[in-house]
């Protein structure tokens, strides 16, 4: 299962704040189905059945906060794509927790 890590920067905005250009994305992803998602302080991480899928919802995203007043917009997207295992967000996490664990004896 791939995942994908996207930040969109809407640029020349009246105020410093995007976390209304931030939202606006977000509500894509309600939209869509067979996707999980978590939102971050600097970014949103997907999980979805393809790479495919991931890169449509990044274009989504992406135009939905290139419109109105906004003329630019920066998107930053990482996908991890693995095929020898299943890879979730939340598992990526608990292996390097496993592995903290293991070096400090305890986390």
């Amino acid at each position: 299962m791939p995942i994908m890590e996207i930040s969109i920067v809407p640029l020349g905005t009246e105020s410093a704040s995007v976390s209304g250009y931030v939202a606006d994305a977000v509500k894509i992803l309600k939209e869509q189905k067979g996707i999980k998602y978590e939102l971050t302080p600097m970014a949103t991480i997907i999980e979805s059945d393809s790479v495919r899928k991931l890169l449509n919802i990044a274009g989504k995203m992406h135009r939905t906060v290139l419109k109105d007043k906004i003329k630019r917009v920066v998107t930053t997207i990482k996908i991890d794509d693995r095929k020898d295992k299943k890879l979730t967000a939340k598992g990526k996490i608990k292996s390097v927790q496993k592995r903290l664990r293991a070096l400090n004896g305890g986390f």
